[in-house]
């Protein structure tokens, strides 16, 4: 049974700060750029946490430059998706496979009692399904570890010395290339042409993704004029049928014009248990 529709009136909002934390410049927009969109406008204060640099992801470019560009692009399509603030840790990209996961949960958890959000939205550490990339495994982890260890009065009292406190996230938004599990799609008909317009933002990161699909098709034998049309800089015709046509295909699972899908929990799971929930 598909899972129900989240009713935009319950998104997070006016009062709530909603934390994203995601390893790459791009990933706010591609996985979650439409809701977050509907949470700014229903007045929610947004914050973007970007761990690495990005300075590997383009084509053509060297290092400093592409650090430069990815970085300029992504205030660009913050811009666009209602992001108020951007934290950079500045890691290098594309190697968190080889971090340790408690300095990066350490950052994590400074964040979270700094900010004191009432939603994070980052990748699932179970929605593994087609996951190559570990960077975007490892900030999974470390996201999840996060929401309890911040909790704790134990864990890195150095943050209390600035007057800092444990905090207990209310929402934990999960989203994956593909979810094990799907509790609230949410409908973003309403936003669909700004995550189109926030992705097309990151040119440079998209060139490079366009680049690596002709290297593959040459590998095949293959031409893919769209994709070659692309990495030279002409975007759009690739790019917004196949973003469009993810979210009308996902939207059709569970009855609305396009969509996103997260696995959202509170309390652990534990709704039911406290009375509160609509099936309560």
């Amino acid at each position: 049974m598909p899972a129900a529709p989240s009713d935009r009136s319950t998104l997070p909002g006016k009062g709530h700060t909603v934390l994203v934390i995601v390893p790459h410049a791009d990933d706010a927009a591609l996985f979650c750029g439409g809701t977050l969109r509907l949470m700014a406008d229903r007045g929610a204060r947004v914050v973007l946490l970007r761990v690495t640099d990005d300075r590997y992801d383009s084509a053509g470019l060297d290092e400093q430059a592409t650090i430069a560009a990815n970085t300029t692009e992504l205030h660009a399509a913050a811009r666009l998706l209602g992001i108020s603030e951007i934290i950079e840790l500045g890691w290098q990209t594309d190697r968190l496979g080889d971090a340790s996961e408690v300095a990066l949960r350490e950052r994590f958890i400074y964040h979270v009692r700094r900010l004191r959000p009432y939603a994070v939205l980052s990748f699932d550490p179970y929605g593994a399904y087609h996951e190559d990339n570990q960077d975007h495994v490892k900030v999974a982890q470390a996201v999840d570890e996060t929401y309890w260890t911040a909790q704790f009065d134990k864990h890195h009292p150095e943050h209390f010395r600035e007057g800092l406190a444990p905090h207990g996230v209310y929402e934990r938004w999960y989203f994956a290339r593909r979810l094990t599990e799907v509790t609230t799609p949410v409908d973003i008909s309403a936003t669909l042409t700004v995550k189109v317009e926030a992705a097309l933002a990151h040119s440079t990161m998209m060139r490079h993704y366009a680049h690596q699909l002709c290297l593959q098709a040459r590998t095949g034998g293959h031409t893919l004029p769209l994709a070659e049309a692309a990495a030279a800089g002409a975007l759009r015709p690739l790019l917004e049928p196949m973003i469009v046509a993810g979210a009308r295909a996902t939207g059709a699972r569970h009855g609305l014009a396009a969509a996103e899908e997260f696995r959202v929990v509170r309390f652990g799971g534990l709704e039911r248990w406290f009375g509160i929930g609509s099936d309560a």
